[in-house]
């Protein structure tokens, strides 16, 4: 345990946070910046004279539950939480489940993507994010509930709307099933993860099939056909950045320039999520 670094490094995450960034009020009488001392304590359910003790270099080595609760009231990101275990002499074990903050940029540069369709993925399939081009081409994901958005249960659970559209949606289910048996492995001690296995093998035969195989590799799918119920159907191809301090995945969708899919992602930019088939 590095006492000394351990105590530069949580004065220095302290002092980078607004009260506001934690639901605070800032109050008039502030001499320093960021949280206070008992603040943080508070926030990590830990008293104020031991995380005092950490600042000061004169604490024995915390334990991972202290750990933990100091990397969720500090909002380290998961870099800052494995170099806060290593400065207190106790490697971080496998993260607690799937990332589902996105990064401001890559927020920014969904925006930035007028004539493209682009969502971002959890590691469990789950729209996390989304531009205005992908609610008009796939679903408004803001009228839908968390559940909902996952990939996953829409595509393998009977009682569930197939998603999007998809014309061959047997390539797309088998890819999905692969990448969870990936993302079981980096968080086994996830209870998301868990139970969102458990719900696919009780529910879907087609699922505990693939999921019996322990295929991990899954192959990219460069293009695909969505029957959208406004334009028909609009072949778009598929493009995967990953996001890999995140765990997460950016899919772009684009259509052949001077195509009639181009033609329909251009008319769908304009329209939106309205429903222009049915009487106002």
């Amino acid at each position: 345990m590095d006492r000394r670094e351990l105590a530069g490094f949580l004065r220095s995450r302290r002092e980078r946070i607004t009260p506001g960034d934690v639901g605070l009020p800032a109050g008039p009488r502030r001499r320093t910046p960021g949280l206070q001392r008992e603040e943080v304590a508070q926030l990590a359910f830990i008293s104020t004279e031991y995380y005092t003790r950490l600042e000061q270099a004169r604490a024995p080595r915390p334990s991972r539950e202290v750990l933990a609760g100091l990397a969720r009231a500090l909002r380290l990101s998961d870099l800052e939480r494995a170099h806060l275990h290593h400065l207190a002499g106790a490697p971080p074990g496998p993260p607690p489940g799937p990332p589902r903050e996105v990064r401001q940029s890559i927020l920014d540069l969904l925006r930035r993507l007028p004539q493209a369709a682009a969502i971002v993925l959890s590691a469990t399939s789950e729209v996390i994010a989304w531009n205005d081009l992908a609610a008009a081409l796939m679903e408004d994901f803001s009228a839908l509930p968390r559940r909902d958005r996952n990939l996953l249960r829409r595509t393998f659970l009977p009682d569930a709307t197939p998603p999007y559209g998809l014309t061959e949606p047997t390539e797309f289910a088998r890819n999905a099933a692969h990448q969870l048996r990936a993302t079981a492995a980096r968080y086994p001690d996830s209870p998301e993860v868990a139970d969102l296995i458990r719900e696919l093998l009780a529910g879907s035969e087609e699922f505990t099939r693939l999921w019996a195989s322990h295929d991990v590799c899954a192959q990219p799918v460069l293009r695909k056909v969505l029957d959208h119920p406004l334009v028909g159907p609009i072949t778009v191809n598929c493009d995967v950045l990953d996001i890999a301090d995140r765990d997460q995945r950016m899919v772009i969708y684009t259509a052949a320039p001077g195509s009639a899919s181009a033609e329909a992602l251009r008319l769908l930019s304009v329209v939106g999520t309205q429903r222009m088939d049915v009487p106002g």
